[in-house]
């Protein structure tokens, strides 16, 4: 019995070495070149979307706080006071008699720029509460990124 050995053709010498030659340094900076332009295509518009991200996650929040503050309201006859600010919402108020909560499944969270709230009952401008974050630069108004983000 002999074993099967199949020929290797002539030029296998030359495949071999051209194989395990690995890349030039002129292939690997073109590939760096050609990341380095895609990152700074890609990158800005990424890290847009994240600005974008955190101002929807504070309006989601903030639209919750309101209508957590108006079941508040329906049960009590009143908004939270200033003072007991929002935590109301979880804890009962040693004053309220008429307290039904928690009006929040957890504790009130920091914003997504790691501020708390602004919760003012009444309100500046004379209506009930203020409800806002405010926002990228943790100053009241402001535009854009920085603009604040508010209930009603």
């Amino acid at each position: 019995m002999s074993t099967f050995e199949p020929k290797k053709p002539a030029c296998s010498a030359s495949l071999s070495r051209r194989g395990a030659r690995g890349f030039t340094l002129l292939e690997l900076l073109v590939v760096i070149v050609i990341i380095g332009l895609l990152a700074a295509y890609v990158g800005p518009r990424y890290f847009s979307q994240l600005g974008k991200s955190e101002r929807q996650t504070a309006k989601a929040q903030v639209e919750g706080f309101g209508k957590a503050l108006d079941a508040y309201r329906l049960d009590t006859g009143h908004y939270p006071s200033t003072e007991q600010g929002l935590n109301a919402l979880v804890v009962k108020p040693a004053d309220e008699a008429r307290w039904n909560g928690p009006y929040l499944q957890k504790q009130v969270p920091a914003d997504p720029w790691g501020r708390p709230y602004v919760y003012r009952s009444p309100a500046q401008d004379g209506g009930d509460f203020d409800l806002l974050s405010l926002a990228k630069d943790g100053q009241p108004g402001g535009e854009g990124d920085g603009a604040d983000v508010s209930y009603r």
